[in-house]
């Protein structure tokens, strides 16, 4: 699979809610970098913090651009995230059900054909904003 195909397979599955088929494509080490939180490692911690995620929110990602660099060990997508709030989050607002859009990006790193880091970014004011 190419790097291309990889990440766009990733998010086809988080978009489709299939969690197992996402982490089917990640190292058994892969490195978490949670967007203004800290760095999880290893398979079994992403499974977690997405089945934690899947609590909170609803989420659909669309627009979604992939760019790869020549190597095909580095890649980066921009995306916007259209989602609602189900449950309150540890430290974030309550949550009633508000709807969010946001501009999101990710970077990752990929390794024998599979993902081995997910760094995400986004606008964590701007969300606070639009939930609270």
């Amino acid at each position: 699979m190419t790097p291309d195909a990889l990440i766009q397979a990733y998010y086809a599955a988080f978009n489709a809610g299939d969690f197992a088929a996402m982490m089917a494509l990640l190292t058994d080490d892969v490195v978490h970098d949670i967007n203004q939180g800290g760095r999880e490692l290893g398979r079994p911690a992403f499974t977690a913090f997405m089945a934690r995620m899947d609590g909170s929110y609803r989420e659909r990602l669309e627009d979604i651009m992939v760019m790869t660099e020549a190597s095909g060990t580095r890649a980066a997508a921009e995306f916007t995230v259209h989602g609602t709030y189900l449950a309150a989050d540890a430290g974030l607002p309550a949550a009633h059900g508000q709807t969010y859009v946001l501009p999101a990006g990710a970077f990752f790193v990929i390794r024998d054909g599979l993902i081995a880091r997910v760094t995400n970014f986004y606008n964590l004011e701007d969300w606070l904003r639009q939930v609270s």
